[in-house]
């Protein structure tokens, strides 16, 4: 059955079914609505926003219904801008309890149409079911409130840049609500209002403390070209990439200079250190038999789009193909190993806090230390092969460094 959700808290039970609102419990046989919301965590529901890969409803309503859609849209952001005037908090309050029933009656038919046009034009995709388990990890991270202290930022306090970081960051809520639908390789954003966790400078790190005992932050070493790689079925080195690099490609070098040399080489910058200039093109060769750049861009590129083996496709011209595949496929990696590691700690003190672009930040208890290899075997075994996992922890986000663990 069709319908629409009123909310999207998990404590705003609230549906519009048949021509009816309905409240506090869920009717049953529902099966298509148009977003995920909280209390629909353990059913079967399908949901048209995942099928149109994020796609706000404007950008998905058919023409003929373009003038209802217009006249209820205008009368939301009304609403909005009133409360943002009134100063009410909606994440304290349900949304249909601040609004006349006519207008979510008339707001729900509306969407509810153009939710029926998505799932009669849109095929279900092939990432489908990662998606919906990744909105519904990262709808319980909203959930979880951060530990913000000023106390971090103590010894800089008297700089001014600090202190106009401090008056930022109070405006912003302290829960972390990220965009699945944030850019087009899958790479999340924070939204607007929220703890920018993602931009945050390094340096005022240490305002985020763990909410248990301390932080554990795993990410991989050399991520990208791991996954490049791993998309040309070499084997991934146990040691560190770029001294691999050193020693079997590049010959003696600086470990900064051949990190700024291979991806240089791999994304086609221009500035290409001269080393790989040789006469006679080795090392240039030994990169592409190593790597494989134009075989991964001829595998995934259709001369339109790139299509990855994790179920995205993105449009692209040949110049950011090779980017766009490798980049997006990192994201579906890390993101994929949130979603384990979540679930392996569900049943744990120990929760996941954050994630960022390539690691995942985890809130970790003392009485679950034992957990740690386990931990890092799991973001280790990736679709694409073993990858070398670098290990942090610390008291605050700012201070966090190297532990020295082996995985099994």
């Amino acid at each position: 059955m069709l319908f629409q959700t009123l909310d999207d808290k998990r404590d705003c039970v609230g549906v519009y079914l048949d021509g009816e609102l309905l409240y506090d419990e869920l009717p049953e046989g529902l099966s298509q609505t148009w977003d995920y919301s909280t209390f629909l965590r353990d059913t079967d529901v399908e949901f048209a926003k995942i099928y149109c890969g994020g796609k706000s409803l404007e950008e998905v309503c058919p023409p003929r219904l373009r003038t209802e859609w217009e006249g209820v849209r205008n009368k939301l952001h009304a609403y909005f801008r009133s409360f943002q005037f009134a100063k009410v908090p909606l994440g304290e309050n349900c949304f249909f309890d601040l609004v006349p029933e006519r207008f979510l009656m008339d707001y729900c038919r509306v969407r509810n149409r153009i939710t029926e046009h998505v799932f009669d034009t849109y095929d279900r995709p092939d990432n489908y079911d990662f998606v919906r388990a990744l909105v519904e990890v990262l709808d319980d991270i909203r959930y979880q409130k951060l530990n913000i202290s000023m106390d971090g930022v103590r010894d800089i306090y008297h700089k001014a840049e600090t202190r106009k970081f401090i008056k930022k960051v109070q405006k912003y809520s302290p829960y972390c609500r990220y965009n699945t639908w944030g850019t087009k390789t899958g790479r999340l954003t924070n939204m607007p209002g929220s703890f920018p966790v993602l931009t945050l400078d390094k340096k005022y790190r240490s305002v985020l403390k763990p909410s248990n005992d301390w932080f554990l932050e795993l990410d991989y070493n050399a991520a990208e070209l791991r996954v490049a790689l791993g998309l040309a079925g070499r084997e991934q080195p146990a040691e560190d990439i770029h001294e691999w690099n050193i020693e079997n490609i590049f010959g003696a070098m600086d470990r900064q200079e051949a990190k700024r040399s291979i991806f240089a080489w791999l994304y086609g910058g221009k500035n290409i250190n001269s080393t790989l200039a040789t006469t006679d093109g080795t090392v240039e060769r030994l990169l592409e038999e190593r790597y494989r750049k134009a075989e991964i861009v001829g595998q995934h590129w259709s001369g339109t789009h790139v299509s990855t083996r994790f179920g995205r496709t993105i449009p692209s011209d040949h110049h950011h193909s090779l980017s766009y595949i490798i980049q997006s496929s990192c994201v579906d990696i890390v993101l994929r190993r949130l979603i384990g590691i979540h679930e392996r700690l569900r049943a744990s003190k120990s929760r996941v806090a954050f994630t960022l672009h390539d690691s995942i930040v985890i809130d970790l208890s003392d009485e679950d230390r034992g957990l740690i290899p386990e931990l890092i075997n799991l973001f280790a075994e990736t679709e694409l092969g073993q990858f070398k996992v670098n290990v942090q922890a610390g008291r605050d986000f700012g201070s966090m460094k190297e532990l020295s663990l082996k995985t099994k």
